[in-house]
C-alpha cells in the first residue's frame, strides 16, 4: 500500500525537477559589453582590439554573430561608447569565456597593444557589461539582414526597467503572451533579440534589439505600432499599467567588423 502511493509522488517530484532543469534550457545568453572611450586613440586602439583579437578568438570558440555598435551621429549628443553584443548557448559558455582567451596565443599576439596597456595609456575608461536571458517567445537571436550603407542604419537598443518585480514580470508577459513581440515580427521590426537581464546595475531591466534600414524606416514603424489596433488593445490593460518606470533608448549602427 505505501509503494501504491509513493510512485505517484515520486513521479510529481520527478516532473518538477525536470522542470526546473530544464527552464532557460533552449533560451541563449547574451552578454552587452559597454566600453566608455574619452577620445579618438583609445577608440582606435580598441576598435583594433575587437577587430584584430577579440572576435577573432570568440570565433574560435564557436561563437557566431557577435554585433559590434556605435551611438549614430547626434550634434547634441557624445558619441563616448561602443557596444558588444554576445551570444552565448549556456552559462557554462559565458563562464569559460575569460579562462580561454588568457590562452589563446592568436588573442594573446594580436590584441598585445591593448592587453599590455599602462596605467597611463589605458585603451578605454571603463567597461560595464549586462548578462541577459532570451525571452521565450524569441529563444534565438536572429541577426539583422536590413539593407542598406552601415552608417544609415538604425540599430535601436532599448531597455525598460520595473517599478517592482511583480510590476516588471508583467511588463515581460507583454511582450510574449499579451503579443507584443508578435506585433513586432508581424510590423517587420526586424528584432534581434528580447531578454531579461540577470545580472546589470539596472534591476529590474528588459532589453531589446530592433532594427531598420534607416531613420525614415524607423518612424515609419514606429507609427505603425503605436498606430495598430493591437497595441491599443494590450497597452490599455489593466495588468500592464504602470509596468515600466524608466525606458534608455540607444540609436545605434554597425561598425565595418560587427557580423551583422
Amino acid at each position: 500500500m505505501k509503494n501504491k502511493h509513493l510512485i505517484p509522488l515520486v513521479l510529481i517530484l520527478l516532473t518538477v525537477f525536470s522542470s526546473f532543469s530544464s527552464y532557460g534550457q533552449n533560451k541563449e545568453y547574451y552578454e552587452l559589453k559597454t566600453y566608455t572611450i574619452k577620445n579618438d586613440d583609445q577608440e582606435k586602439r580598441v576598435d583594433a582590439y575587437l577587430k584584430d583579437a577579440y572576435i577573432p578568438a570568440l570565433k574560435r570558440m564557436g561563437i557566431e554573430n557577435i554585433g559590434v555598435f556605435k551611438v549614430r551621429p547626434d550634434k547634441f549628443k557624445l558619441s563616448d561608447k561602443i557596444y558588444v553584443l554576445i551570444p552565448f548557448k549556456t552559462l557554462a559558455e559565458f563562464d569559460k569565456l575569460d579562462a580561454m582567451l588568457a590562452v589563446d596565443k592568436a588573442h594573446l599576439d594580436s590584441g598585445a597593444d591593448y592587453i599590455n596597456a599602462t596605467h597611463d595609456k589605458k585603451p578605454y575608461e571603463r567597461i560595464s557589461s549586462v548578462l541577459m536571458r532570451a525571452f521565450p517567445d524569441m529563444p534565438v537571436m536572429r541577426p539583422s539582414s536590413v539593407d542598406g550603407e552601415r552608417k544609415d542604419r538604425v540599430y535601436e537598443l532599448r531597455s525598460y526597467e520595473g517599478p517592482t518585480e511583480a510590476m516588471y514580470h508583467r511588463k515581460v508577459d507583454m511582450f510574449n503572451e499579451g503579443g507584443e513581440v508578435e506585433l513586432f515580427e508581424n510590423l517587420g521590426f526586424n528584432a534581434v533579440f528580447y531578454a531579461d537581464v540577470i545580472s546589470g546595475d539596472k534591476m529590474p531591466n528588459l532589453m531589446y534589439m530592433t532594427t531598420f534600414s534607416d531613420m525614415d524606416k524607423r518612424n515609419a514603424l514606429w507609427k505603425n505600432f503605436v498606430d495598430s489596433d493591437k497595441w491599443k488593445e494590450i497597452s490599455v490593460m489593466d495588468k500592464y499599467l504602470n509596468t515600466v518606470s524608466n525606458a534608455d533608448i540607444f540609436l545605434l549602427y554597425p561598425t565595418e567588423y560587427s557580423d551583422y
